[in-house]
Protein backbone atom coordinates (compact mmCIF):
# COMPACT_ATOMS: atom_id res chain seq x y z
CA UNK A 1 0.00 0.00 0.00
CA UNK A 2 1.55 3.32 -0.90
CA UNK A 3 2.09 5.76 1.58
CA UNK A 4 1.43 9.31 1.36
CA UNK A 5 3.70 12.43 2.35
CA UNK A 6 2.17 15.46 3.42
CA UNK A 7 3.45 18.70 4.47
CA UNK A 8 3.18 18.77 8.54
CA UNK A 9 0.89 21.46 10.43
CA UNK A 10 1.93 24.69 9.54
CA UNK A 11 2.60 27.09 13.02
CA UNK A 12 -0.50 29.24 13.11
CA UNK A 13 0.45 32.06 11.85
CA UNK A 14 2.32 30.76 8.68
CA UNK A 15 0.05 30.94 5.82
CA UNK A 16 2.53 28.78 3.43
CA UNK A 17 6.00 27.24 3.23
CA UNK A 18 8.56 26.38 0.28
CA UNK A 19 10.28 22.64 -0.49
CA UNK A 20 13.85 23.45 0.71
CA UNK A 21 15.94 20.29 -0.12
CA UNK A 22 14.89 17.04 -0.92
CA UNK A 23 17.56 14.35 0.76
CA UNK A 24 15.88 11.42 -1.09
CA UNK A 25 15.31 10.64 -4.89
CA UNK A 26 12.91 8.29 -6.45
CA UNK A 27 13.43 5.33 -6.21
CA UNK A 28 16.18 5.57 -3.26
CA UNK A 29 15.91 3.58 -0.17
CA UNK A 30 14.39 4.97 3.05
CA UNK A 31 14.85 3.92 6.16
CA UNK A 32 11.95 4.66 8.94
CA UNK A 33 12.24 7.99 10.65
CA UNK A 34 14.88 8.72 8.01
CA UNK A 35 14.47 12.83 6.96
CA UNK A 36 13.04 13.14 3.21
CA UNK A 37 12.84 16.48 2.94
CA UNK A 38 13.21 20.13 4.87
CA UNK A 39 10.30 22.78 4.28
CA UNK A 40 10.95 26.63 4.97
CA UNK A 41 8.71 28.75 6.21
CA UNK A 42 9.57 32.60 6.84
CA UNK A 43 10.37 30.86 11.05
CA UNK A 44 12.07 27.70 10.89
CA UNK A 45 12.67 24.69 8.85
CA UNK A 46 10.83 21.30 9.35
CA UNK A 47 12.34 18.20 8.97
CA UNK A 48 9.61 15.53 7.34
CA UNK A 49 10.66 11.94 8.68
CA UNK A 50 9.43 8.74 6.33
CA UNK A 51 6.59 7.16 8.93
CA UNK A 52 7.88 3.64 7.37
CA UNK A 53 10.28 1.52 5.85
CA UNK A 54 10.14 2.15 1.87
CA UNK A 55 11.22 3.19 -1.47
CA UNK A 56 10.31 6.99 -2.31
CA UNK A 57 8.06 6.98 -5.42
CA UNK A 58 6.73 9.81 -7.42
CA UNK A 59 7.91 13.85 -6.26
CA UNK A 60 4.85 15.53 -6.28
CA UNK A 61 6.59 18.88 -5.41
CA UNK A 62 9.63 20.20 -6.72
CA UNK A 63 12.72 22.35 -4.90
CA UNK A 64 11.24 25.85 -4.59
CA UNK A 65 7.54 24.91 -4.83
CA UNK A 66 5.30 27.55 -2.35
CA UNK A 67 2.72 24.30 -0.21
CA UNK A 68 0.23 24.71 2.07
CA UNK A 69 -0.40 22.70 5.55
CA UNK A 70 -1.21 19.10 4.63
CA UNK A 71 -0.32 19.11 1.07
CA UNK A 72 0.47 15.98 -0.49
CA UNK A 73 4.12 16.37 -1.69
CA UNK A 74 5.57 12.76 -2.50
CA UNK A 75 4.90 8.84 -2.58
CA UNK A 76 6.31 6.21 -0.11
CA UNK A 77 6.34 2.52 -1.77
CA UNK A 78 6.65 0.14 1.13
CA UNK A 79 10.33 -2.10 1.27
CA UNK A 80 9.71 -4.90 -0.72
CA UNK A 81 9.39 -8.15 1.92
CA UNK A 82 12.90 -10.17 1.69
CA UNK A 83 12.60 -12.88 -0.31
CA UNK A 84 10.29 -11.39 -2.71
CA UNK A 85 10.78 -10.98 -5.99
CA UNK A 86 10.12 -7.81 -7.88
CA UNK A 87 9.24 -8.29 -11.56
CA UNK A 88 9.66 -5.40 -14.16
CA UNK A 89 6.41 -5.52 -16.72
CA UNK A 90 6.79 -4.52 -20.20
CA UNK A 91 4.88 -0.85 -21.06
CA UNK A 92 2.54 -2.73 -22.50
CA UNK A 93 1.60 -4.90 -19.55
CA UNK A 94 1.37 -1.81 -17.18
CA UNK A 95 -0.57 0.29 -19.43
CA UNK A 96 -3.89 1.71 -17.72
CA UNK A 97 -7.40 0.74 -19.09
CA UNK A 98 -7.63 3.67 -20.80
CA UNK A 99 -4.67 2.43 -23.57
CA UNK A 100 -6.77 -1.19 -24.11
CA UNK A 101 -7.95 0.13 -27.43
CA UNK A 102 -4.31 1.22 -28.56
CA UNK A 103 -2.16 -0.99 -30.95
CA UNK A 104 1.71 -1.26 -29.09
CA UNK A 105 3.47 1.39 -31.35
CA UNK A 106 0.78 3.53 -30.48
CA UNK A 107 0.83 2.99 -26.71
CA UNK A 108 4.76 3.28 -26.86
CA UNK A 109 4.74 6.65 -28.42
CA UNK A 110 2.60 7.54 -26.00
CA UNK A 111 4.49 6.39 -23.10
CA UNK A 112 8.04 7.80 -24.79
CA UNK A 113 6.13 11.41 -24.92
CA UNK A 114 4.06 11.32 -21.52
CA UNK A 115 1.46 12.02 -23.52
CA UNK A 116 -2.29 12.27 -21.33
CA UNK A 117 -4.86 9.41 -23.52
CA UNK A 118 -7.74 11.62 -22.12
CA UNK A 119 -6.50 14.63 -24.41
CA UNK A 120 -6.26 12.33 -27.59
CA UNK A 121 -8.80 12.29 -30.54
CA UNK A 122 -9.10 9.18 -31.75
CA UNK A 123 -10.20 8.64 -36.10
CA UNK A 124 -9.54 4.67 -36.45
CA UNK A 125 -12.22 2.65 -36.46
CA UNK A 126 -14.29 2.87 -33.35
CA UNK A 127 -12.92 5.99 -32.22
CA UNK A 128 -9.48 3.68 -31.78
CA UNK A 129 -6.38 6.25 -31.25
CA UNK A 130 -3.94 5.81 -34.37
CA UNK A 131 -0.37 6.08 -34.88
CA UNK A 132 -1.24 9.29 -36.99
CA UNK A 133 -3.30 10.49 -34.49
CA UNK A 134 -0.66 10.84 -32.01
CA UNK A 135 2.04 11.98 -34.45
CA UNK A 136 -0.28 14.52 -34.99
CA UNK A 137 -0.68 15.52 -31.38
CA UNK A 138 2.70 15.86 -31.05
CA UNK A 139 3.10 18.35 -34.21
CA UNK A 140 0.60 20.67 -32.79
CA UNK A 141 2.17 20.94 -29.42
CA UNK A 142 5.56 21.88 -31.56
CA UNK A 143 6.99 18.40 -30.40
CA UNK A 144 9.31 16.83 -33.33
CA UNK A 145 9.16 12.44 -33.23
CA UNK A 146 11.65 11.02 -31.78
CA UNK A 147 15.09 11.82 -33.43
CA UNK A 148 18.38 12.53 -32.46
CA UNK A 149 18.73 15.42 -30.56
CA UNK A 150 20.27 18.35 -33.16
CA UNK A 151 22.87 19.86 -31.29
CA UNK A 152 22.18 24.00 -30.69
CA UNK A 153 24.85 26.19 -32.89
CA UNK A 154 27.00 27.52 -30.06
CA UNK A 155 26.50 31.52 -29.33
CA UNK A 156 29.68 33.47 -29.53
CA UNK A 157 30.19 35.08 -25.84
CA UNK A 158 30.11 38.55 -25.51
CA UNK A 159 33.49 40.23 -25.16
CA UNK A 160 33.16 42.55 -22.42
CA UNK A 161 31.58 39.94 -20.53
CA UNK A 162 34.45 37.42 -21.11
CA UNK A 163 35.33 35.43 -18.06
CA UNK A 164 33.14 37.01 -15.80
CA UNK A 165 30.39 34.66 -14.39
CA UNK A 166 26.93 35.71 -12.27
CA UNK A 167 25.19 33.32 -9.55
CA UNK A 168 21.99 33.74 -9.33
CA UNK A 169 20.24 32.81 -6.33
CA UNK A 170 15.95 32.96 -5.24
CA UNK A 171 16.10 34.68 -1.80
CA UNK A 172 14.83 32.01 0.97
CA UNK A 173 12.00 32.13 2.83
CA UNK A 174 14.05 33.11 6.16
CA UNK A 175 15.91 36.10 4.48
CA UNK A 176 12.78 37.34 2.98
CA UNK A 177 10.86 38.15 6.23
CA UNK A 178 14.33 39.05 7.72
CA UNK A 179 14.06 41.50 4.68
CA UNK A 180 10.52 42.61 5.46
CA UNK A 181 10.97 42.97 9.12
CA UNK A 182 14.13 45.05 8.73
CA UNK A 183 12.37 47.75 6.15
CA UNK A 184 9.29 47.47 8.74
CA UNK A 185 11.55 48.35 11.65
CA UNK A 186 13.40 51.21 9.79
CA UNK A 187 9.86 52.67 8.21
CA UNK A 188 7.27 52.49 11.51
CA UNK A 189 9.72 53.04 14.33
CA UNK A 190 11.28 56.54 15.53
CA UNK A 191 14.63 54.56 16.07
CA UNK A 192 18.03 56.44 17.51
CA UNK A 193 21.00 55.01 18.29
CA UNK A 194 23.51 55.79 21.46
CA UNK A 195 26.49 54.79 22.40
CA UNK A 196 28.87 54.28 25.17
CA UNK A 197 31.55 52.39 26.26
CA UNK A 198 33.30 49.66 28.56
CA UNK A 199 36.18 48.84 30.11
CA UNK A 200 36.04 45.22 30.07
CA UNK A 201 38.85 44.74 32.65
CA UNK A 202 36.99 43.31 35.33
CA UNK A 203 35.03 41.03 33.55
CA UNK A 204 38.15 39.35 32.09
CA UNK A 205 40.07 39.56 34.96
CA UNK A 206 37.16 37.57 36.65
CA UNK A 207 36.55 34.71 33.96
CA UNK A 208 40.54 34.28 34.17
CA UNK A 209 40.08 33.89 37.65
CA UNK A 210 36.97 31.78 37.98
CA UNK A 211 37.06 30.27 34.31
CA UNK A 212 38.52 26.93 35.25
CA UNK A 213 36.58 26.60 38.25
CA UNK A 214 33.10 27.45 36.46
CA UNK A 215 33.33 24.81 34.01
CA UNK A 216 34.57 21.70 36.52
CA UNK A 217 31.63 22.80 38.39
CA UNK A 218 29.03 23.74 35.66
CA UNK A 219 30.08 21.77 32.51
CA UNK A 220 30.57 24.89 30.39
CA UNK A 221 33.04 27.90 29.91
CA UNK A 222 32.08 31.34 31.08
CA UNK A 223 31.63 33.45 28.30
CA UNK A 224 30.53 37.05 28.15
CA UNK A 225 27.38 36.80 27.01
CA UNK A 226 26.27 35.54 30.69
CA UNK A 227 27.16 39.10 31.98
CA UNK A 228 25.79 41.07 29.02
CA UNK A 229 21.93 39.17 29.90
CA UNK A 230 22.84 39.62 33.65
CA UNK A 231 23.62 43.05 33.13
CA UNK A 232 20.72 44.05 30.72
CA UNK A 233 17.90 42.15 32.95
CA UNK A 234 19.08 44.21 35.89
CA UNK A 235 19.51 47.33 33.84
CA UNK A 236 15.85 46.72 32.46
CA UNK A 237 14.43 46.55 35.91
CA UNK A 238 15.03 50.27 36.32
CA UNK A 239 14.13 51.28 33.14
CA UNK A 240 10.78 49.50 32.53
CA UNK A 241 10.35 51.69 29.45
CA UNK A 242 13.15 49.73 27.78
CA UNK A 243 10.99 46.40 28.42
CA UNK A 244 8.21 47.74 26.94
CA UNK A 245 6.46 47.44 23.09
CA UNK A 246 3.44 49.30 21.38
CA UNK A 247 0.51 47.83 20.94
CA UNK A 248 -1.55 50.05 18.39
CA UNK A 249 -2.09 52.80 20.99
CA UNK A 250 -1.34 51.29 24.12
CA UNK A 251 2.78 51.09 25.87
CA UNK A 252 2.54 47.36 26.93
CA UNK A 253 5.24 47.67 29.89
CA UNK A 254 6.21 43.66 30.28
CA UNK A 255 6.79 41.99 34.06
CA UNK A 256 8.96 39.43 32.77
CA UNK A 257 12.24 39.29 31.43
CA UNK A 258 12.13 37.06 28.11
CA UNK A 259 15.64 37.88 26.27
CA UNK A 260 16.01 37.16 22.28
CA UNK A 261 19.61 36.69 21.36
CA UNK A 262 21.05 37.45 17.71
CA UNK A 263 22.30 34.24 16.63
CA UNK A 264 23.52 34.03 12.95
CA UNK A 265 22.92 30.61 11.01
CA UNK A 266 23.51 29.05 7.14
CA UNK A 267 19.75 30.25 6.24
CA UNK A 268 19.92 33.80 8.32
CA UNK A 269 19.84 36.12 11.31
CA UNK A 270 17.46 34.48 13.94
CA UNK A 271 16.51 35.62 17.71
CA UNK A 272 15.74 32.63 19.85
CA UNK A 273 14.72 33.79 23.33
CA UNK A 274 16.13 33.14 27.02
CA UNK A 275 12.78 33.28 29.12
CA UNK A 276 12.86 34.48 32.73
CA UNK A 277 16.30 35.25 32.28
CA UNK A 278 15.70 37.23 35.85
CA UNK A 279 15.49 33.18 37.49
CA UNK A 280 18.55 32.37 35.60
CA UNK A 281 22.35 31.76 37.01
CA UNK A 282 25.30 32.51 34.97
CA UNK A 283 26.22 28.81 34.60
CA UNK A 284 21.96 28.42 33.16
CA UNK A 285 22.19 31.28 30.68
CA UNK A 286 25.74 29.62 29.19
CA UNK A 287 23.95 26.35 28.59
CA UNK A 288 20.69 27.41 27.21
CA UNK A 289 22.46 30.00 24.89
CA UNK A 290 25.12 27.24 23.52
CA UNK A 291 21.65 24.79 22.95
CA UNK A 292 19.86 27.50 21.36
CA UNK A 293 22.89 28.62 19.09
CA UNK A 294 23.29 24.89 18.13
CA UNK A 295 19.87 24.57 17.07
CA UNK A 296 19.85 27.06 15.12
CA UNK A 297 22.75 26.14 13.13
CA UNK A 298 20.90 22.95 12.41
CA UNK A 299 17.74 24.45 11.87
CA UNK A 300 16.42 22.50 14.67
CA UNK A 301 14.93 25.72 16.25
CA UNK A 302 11.16 25.62 16.98
CA UNK A 303 8.20 28.16 16.26
CA UNK A 304 8.23 28.83 20.31
CA UNK A 305 11.94 29.32 20.92
CA UNK A 306 11.48 32.28 18.24
CA UNK A 307 8.20 33.78 19.13
CA UNK A 308 8.45 36.59 21.95
CA UNK A 309 10.91 38.53 23.61
CA UNK A 310 11.10 41.66 25.13
CA UNK A 311 14.32 43.43 24.87
CA UNK A 312 17.24 41.81 22.12
CA UNK A 313 21.27 41.69 21.80
CA UNK A 314 23.36 41.35 19.28
CA UNK A 315 27.22 40.69 19.43
CA UNK A 316 28.80 41.57 16.38
CA UNK A 317 32.19 41.73 18.26
CA UNK A 318 32.86 37.91 17.51
CA UNK A 319 32.93 38.43 14.10
CA UNK A 320 35.41 41.65 15.03
CA UNK A 321 33.05 44.77 14.27
CA UNK A 322 34.23 47.49 16.10
CA UNK A 323 31.30 49.68 15.48
CA UNK A 324 27.62 48.99 14.11
CA UNK A 325 23.89 50.50 14.52
CA UNK A 326 22.17 48.28 15.25
CA UNK A 327 18.27 47.35 14.16
CA UNK A 328 14.86 47.30 16.53
CA UNK A 329 13.41 44.32 16.23
CA UNK A 330 10.05 45.00 16.22
CA UNK A 331 7.33 45.05 17.96
CA UNK A 332 10.53 45.46 20.68
CA UNK A 333 11.40 48.61 21.87
CA UNK A 334 15.02 48.63 21.72
CA UNK A 335 18.27 46.82 20.90
CA UNK A 336 21.43 45.86 22.23
CA UNK A 337 24.60 45.83 20.03
CA UNK A 338 27.88 44.66 21.62
CA UNK A 339 31.23 44.66 20.23
CA UNK A 340 34.90 43.75 19.49
CA UNK A 341 36.93 44.12 22.60
CA UNK A 342 39.84 46.20 21.87
CA UNK A 343 43.01 47.13 23.57
CA UNK A 344 42.71 51.41 23.51
CA UNK A 345 45.07 54.12 25.45
CA UNK A 346 42.62 55.52 28.15
CA UNK A 347 43.47 58.47 29.92
CA UNK A 348 42.44 56.88 33.93
CA UNK A 349 43.49 59.53 36.80
CA UNK A 350 45.34 61.91 34.84
CA UNK A 351 47.51 58.81 33.29
CA UNK A 352 47.51 56.59 30.17
CA UNK A 353 46.87 53.24 30.59
CA UNK A 354 46.08 51.01 27.63
CA UNK A 355 42.72 49.15 28.61
CA UNK A 356 40.50 46.15 26.82
CA UNK A 357 37.42 48.66 25.41
CA UNK A 358 34.36 47.90 24.25
CA UNK A 359 31.81 50.05 22.52
CA UNK A 360 28.29 49.88 23.13
CA UNK A 361 25.49 50.77 21.17
CA UNK A 362 21.48 50.91 21.88
CA UNK A 363 19.18 51.55 19.15
CA UNK A 364 15.93 52.05 20.55
CA UNK A 365 12.25 53.71 19.43
CA UNK A 366 12.18 57.09 20.36
CA UNK A 367 8.04 56.94 20.32
CA UNK A 368 8.65 55.03 24.10
CA UNK A 369 11.78 55.76 24.95
CA UNK A 370 13.08 58.92 25.93
CA UNK A 371 16.55 60.16 25.78
CA UNK A 372 16.95 60.13 29.40
CA UNK A 373 16.02 56.69 29.84
CA UNK A 374 18.23 55.55 26.66
CA UNK A 375 21.39 56.90 27.92
CA UNK A 376 20.73 56.18 31.84
CA UNK A 377 19.99 52.45 30.19
CA UNK A 378 23.48 52.42 29.08
CA UNK A 379 25.11 54.03 31.71
CA UNK A 380 23.49 51.22 34.15
CA UNK A 381 24.85 48.75 31.94
CA UNK A 382 28.37 50.28 31.80
CA UNK A 383 28.03 50.41 35.49
CA UNK A 384 27.37 46.66 36.09
CA UNK A 385 29.86 45.41 33.67
CA UNK A 386 33.07 47.48 34.55
CA UNK A 387 31.99 46.49 38.91
CA UNK A 388 30.31 43.06 38.13
CA UNK A 389 30.11 43.44 42.30
CA UNK A 390 27.30 45.47 41.95
CA UNK A 391 25.75 42.26 40.25
CA UNK A 392 25.71 40.36 43.30
CA UNK A 393 24.61 43.00 45.73
CA UNK A 394 21.68 44.62 43.34
CA UNK A 395 23.36 48.13 43.56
Amino acid sequence: MTIEIKVPDLPESVADATIATWHKKPGDLVARDEVLVDIETDKVVLEVPAPEAGVLGDILQLEGATVLSRQLIAMLKPAPVAGEETKEKPVEAVADDSTDGMSPSVRRLVAEHAIDVAKLSGTGKGGRVTKEDVEAFIKNLGKAPVAAPVAAAPVAPIAPLAGRTEKRVPMTRLRKRIAERLLEAKNTTAMLTTFNEINMAPIMKLRKQYGEIFEKKHGIKLGFMSFYVKAVVESLKRYPEVNAGLDGDDIVYHNYFDVSIAVSTPRGLVTPVLRDCDNMSLADIEKAIKDLAGKGRDGKLTVDELTGGNFTITNGGVFGSLMSTPIINPPQSAILGMHKIQDRPMAVDGKVEILPMMYLALSYDHRIVDGRESVGFLVSIKELLEDPTRLLLDV
